[in-house]
């Protein structure tokens, strides 16, 4: 990506146009034109308005008002249709550009490695796809066909007004050239750059606060609190608050200086007028018709530079689209193999295994070896943050090891394709993901071309059939739609449905059973024994009796396994795992008032 930082915002933009990209340049030269095109009924205006001078008081005399009059309108039509062809131009670029850019994103991420897509979340990933690439929109699509014009502009009025009277000319130039420099020294330029970032960083907290407090809302009504029991929420509206009216604050005097000069031409003529009138010089008609040429066409100095700030701020904020992009495009996809070299087995290895998450400072793994052989049940258990999770993402290769090795019947994972991987490991994760479809298509993410039978079976198997009972549409009804949620619990049963109809030889159970009520668990419970029969299942679980009847169970402490043994093994010592079980034993026979 150092190349491409190298590279202008706006030739990089151009680069997802591809082969469109003529039409941005088409929208730059229609705009010009349409601009030059524009100046054109201004000029006839003036004309109008010095043969009636002319004529004063005879106005009948004045024979090419409607010959002028249908001139400036139609340049005025010409100058519209043209802009009209400028901006389809422009938008079909931009469009291009949005889509590419999305498509590259999506295309990307499926290639990244899969601990960086859950470590990231779908909504910041989300909002990456689809906002920074509609950020793009408005800059290519509007601002740069209006730069184009706002540069055509200021060149026709600089030539037409230096054309009639050069004193006149420069009085009408001068404010323009000061409000430009009051707008890039205190309004925009490299202050604008800085601004933006703080503006966007102060709206970002604010977002993610409001978030957490839409989150905690149940938590708010339960506990009878209010809006200030959320402190962070609060302060960080605060400091959104404070920091807006303090900008705002600082642009008061710039921003009315800007509009006070901008606006002044007017004034300025006038006073010119009134000084040639009272000076020794007589004011003849030629100078009263020039002076009314540069009041009329001056004006559209104003909506020249009011493009020229708002084309400096979207510069900024397709320059920061820009960079979330590249966010996502710097991480490196893992390594895929040529060939795949399939496993003989579906047994475990992890060598002198250790990792370390990007900018930690310390390994979440240490030398991590262990053996498990095909079919067995293991347990890995631990204190939150031991590594239990972060061990079980890499037998899927989430990652990459920083060090050691992971072996999947006796080959590293590494030289096994992602596709092939996938059919050889799945993965029930604590929070079920179902996605906003039926429940038949849900369950079909397993195996694309399962039959209906086969997804019915699946879920059968897996403890679901009280649950498609009570659906009006059974495994066709639309999760989602028309008040029909399903539980925690039932989630977890039809991700279960899902992995089922997979069939790999390795499942991995990451704290399936967390958010399952009693009832769901014995189902949940019922389901993983059938799922697991001649698999090799790995599961993770702080629940410690679920794991009582695994064939070995590993425990984790800072990254490092501590203890291994089976529960009996285990519960007969003095160590760490002993004491997590009575603990456990303690916590669940605990009764409100101290007995037991």
């Amino acid at each position: 990506m150092e190349k491409e930082n190298r590279k202008s915002n706006l030739r990089r933009l151009l680069e997802y146009a591809g082969p469109l990209r003529f039409l941005t340049y088409a929208s730059w030269i229609l705009s010009a034109v349409s601009a030059l095109m524009a100046l054109a009924p201004f000029v006839y205006i003036w004309m109008i308005l010095r043969d009636i001078i002319n004529v004063a008081p005879h106005f009948e005399q004045a024979e090419n008002i409607v010959p002028y009059g249908w001139a400036a309108l139609m340049w005025a039509i010409g100058s519209i249709l043209v802009y009209i062809a400028a901006l389809l131009c422009s938008h079909k670029a931009a469009f291009r550009v949005a889509t590419n850019i999305r498509t590259i994103l999506m295309h990307y991420i499926t290639k990244l490695p899969m601990g960086f897509v859950s470590s990231i979340g779908s909504g910041k990933l989300r909002k990456i796809v689809n906002e920074s690439s509609e950020e793009t929109e408005t800059y290519l699509a509007h601002r740069l066909p209006d730069n184009a014009g706002g540069i055509a502009t200021p060149v026709g009025l600089l030539c037409m007004l230096m054309y009639f009277d050069w004193r006149l000319g420069l009085l009408s130039i001068a404010p323009a050239v000061l409000a430009y420099g009051i707008m890039y020294f205190f309004m925009t330029g490299r202050s604008l750059r800085k601004t933006m970032e703080e503006y966007q960083q102060a709206l970002d907290t604010m977002s993610n606060e409001a978030v957490e407090y839409v989150r905690g809302i149940p938590v708010v009504k339960t506990f009878g609190q209010t809006v200030f029991s959320f402190k962070r929420f609060k302060c960080a509206i605060d400091r959104y608050q404070q920091w807006v009216i303090g900008y705002t604050r600082s642009l008061h005097s710039p921003m009315v200086a800007f509009t006070t000069i901008i606006n002044s031409v007017f004034a300025i003529l006038v006073a010119a007028a009134l000084f040639v009138g009272t000076s020794r010089e007589r004011m003849d008609g030629q100078f009263l018709s020039n002076l009314l040429y540069y009041i009329i066409i001056t004006p559209a100095m104003t909506v020249m530079l009011m493009r020229v700030m708002y084309m400096s701020q979207d510069k900024i904020i397709v320059e920061s689209a820009l960079k979330r992009i590249d966010s996502v495009l710097d991480v490196e996809p893992l390594e895929e193999p040529l060939e795949t070299i399939q496993p003989r087995d579906n047994s475990v290895e992890l060598r002198g295994v250790s990792f370390r998450y990007k900018d930690a400072d310390t390994d979440a793994l240490n030398d991590i070896s262990m053996t498990i052989k095909a079919g067995e049940h293991i347990a890995l258990v631990g204190p939150s943050g031991s590594g239990k999770t972060t061990l079980a993402c890499l037998i899927a290769r989430f990652w990459d090891t920083t060090k050691g090795s992971v072996n999947i019947g006796g080959t590293d994972v590494r030289n096994i394709r992602k596709d092939d991987l996938m059919q050889q490991v799945s993965f029930v994760f604590q929070d079920s993901r179902l996605l906003k479809g039926s429940i038949l298509d849900n369950v079909r993410l397993g195996r694309p071309n399962a039959t209906d039978d086969e997804v019915r079976r699946a879920l059968s198997e897996a403890q679901c059939d009280d649950i498609i009972a009570k659906l009006p549409e059974g495994i066709n009804t639309i999760l989602g739609s028309e008040g029909t949620y399903l539980s925690g619990g039932e989630q977890q049963r039809i991700t279960i449905a899902r992995v089922m109809l997979q069939n790999t030889p390795i499942v991995i159970l990451d704290e399936a059973t967390a958010y399952a009520d009693p009832d769901n668990e014995t189902r949940v419970q019922a389901a993983f024994n059938t799922l697991s029969i001649g698999k090799t299942v790995i599961m993770i679980a702080h629940r410690l009796s679920a794991v009582t009847k695994a064939d070995c169970i590993y425990v984790l402490k800072s990254g490092r396994i501590c203890e291994k043994g089976s529960h009996a093994e285990l519960t007969s010592s003095a160590g760490l795992y002993a004491n997590m079980w009575r603990e456990y034993n303690q916590s669940i026979n605990w009764k409100l008032g101290g007995t037991k």
